[in-house]
């Protein structure tokens, strides 16, 4: 599904025009962002959270030159689904394969 989908999906069911749906969710999305980049977490009841992870630093190898690096420590941006969220998913997913 991509987002003119849910856009379309939102619209029908809310009654409200697609454009409105769009920049509502667009904005939703770069709050998201922006959060992520000060440093600070998104936390969704039922759905899940949006989390800044650190990443420790590490040797790496460009394999074609047989070369080692050093990958500095970074931040990554990581979502972790709550656990109802999970177990719909795992419960609609057993009914699709039996």
């Amino acid at each position: 599904m991509r987002k003119a989908d849910i856009v379309t999906k939102v619209s029908e069911k809310t009654g409200l025009q697609k454009n409105d749906v769009l920049i509502s969710i667009e904005s939703f999305l770069k709050e998201i962002k922006e959060s992520l980049k000060d440093g600070n977490n998104v936390y969704i009841r039922g759905f899940g959270s949006f989390i800044v992870k650190k990443r420790a630093q590490k040797i790496g190898r460009i394999i074609t030159r047989n070369e080692a690096i050093v990958i500095p420590e970074h931040f990554i941006p990581a979502f972790k689904p709550a656990k109802t969220f999970v177990e719909r998913v795992k419960k609609s997913a057993a009914k699709r394969v039996a």
